[in-house]
């Protein structure tokens, strides 16, 4: 939405200070002000009629509840690349803006989650910090992206996300799946921590569940109870870089099993199919094996009963 007119306008003055009249009214966008990348410090001021505010790529440290006292209309607030800190952020500096939807505050120095974010809110972006504390429910919530922070543990504060439909918390320091899932999910992505081990029915509850991703974790086969990934509704599942030695069993509708980069030893056709019959075989097109303990020649001969519609098989 805002190429065409950055680049005729933002190359020039990029010295600091309050945003230049012609990039914060454009006249073809009278309610989105464009302050990216023109080296500020503070935040500018504000005009009361603006709905979109670009921030991104400044170097400013702090949001004071008075520096957006006027920003009450804003929709999306686009902050990511600053130095944000929390000490920095006020209390109420986000709690003003009661029709905000999208925040995106990644790649800064936050150590918190903001405070008395306003319920309106869909999209969160805070990935790239330093966050290490859990958060606070919004019930319209859509979308959060908490990867690449230092979480230890979310305790149960996920139920109140009851709109929730894509979660990432990749590259934390968890040792367990979070508690309180949102139902509604659609994609999950927990790679990159140091989870060893599944809670019993993990997905059953997930009717909208398609995309989960699991990768270079510590799972083990008795970390994993049994038929845990054999759900309906799953498309996607990534289990690589981890210590599994079995094929886990899973459903003949998944079309995708990433399992490269494990322990395993044998392959077990009866994971993806029980039963092999004309009605009765798997869906799955993609299948990562590289990387593990078996060959070619460990594959049954009649594994293209169970597997025919396999266009990728990877050993």
């Amino acid at each position: 939405m805002s190429s065409g007119y950055q680049v005729a306008s933002l190359q020039d003055n990029a010295t600091g200070g309050d945003c230049p009249a012609e990039v914060r009214l454009p006249p073809l966008l009278p309610s989105a002000m464009y302050c990216d990348g023109r080296g500020l410090t503070a935040m500018p001021a504000i005009p009361p009629r603006m709905k979109y505010l670009y921030l991104q790529n400044n170097a400013i440290t702090a949001v004071p509840d008075s520096s957006v006292v006027n920003a009450t209309n804003l929709v999306w607030l686009v902050m990511h690349h600053n130095q944000l800190t929390s000490d920095g952020v006020g209390k109420k500096a986000f709690a003003q803006m009661q029709g905000l939807e999208r925040l995106y505050l990644q790649h800064n120095n936050l150590t918190l989650i903001p405070a008395d974010l306003p319920r309106s809110l869909r999209d969160l972006r805070l990935n790239h910090n330093s966050i290490d504390k859990d958060l606070d429910g919004m019930a319209n919530l859509t979308v959060l992206y908490l990867h690449e922070n230092a979480l230890t543990d979310i305790g149960t504060s996920l139920k109140g996300l009851k709109s929730l439909t894509l979660l990432d918390v990749s590259s934390n320091k968890l040792n367990k799946v979070p508690e309180g899932l949102p139902e509604h999910l659609h994609q999950l992505y927990m790679e990159s921590n140091a989870i060893d081990s599944l809670p019993e029915g993990f997905l059953s509850r997930f009717t909208q569940l398609q995309y989960v991703r699991m990768a270079h974790n510590q799972l083990t086969d008795k970390g994993i109870p049994p038929n845990t990934f054999n759900v309906s509704g799953l498309v996607e599942l990534d289990l690589s870089f981890n210590k599994l030695e079995r094929i886990p069993p899973v459903s003949t509708a998944l079309q995708h099993l990433y399992l490269q980069a494990n322990q395993i030893k044998e392959f077990t056709m009866g994971s993806f199919c029980s039963v092999v019959d004309v009605t009765n075989f798997s869906k799955l097109r993609t299948l990562r094996l590289d990387g593990n303990e078996i060959s070619p020649e460990d594959i049954p001969s009649d594994s293209t009963h169970c597997l025919r519609q396999a266009s990728t098989i990877e050993l």
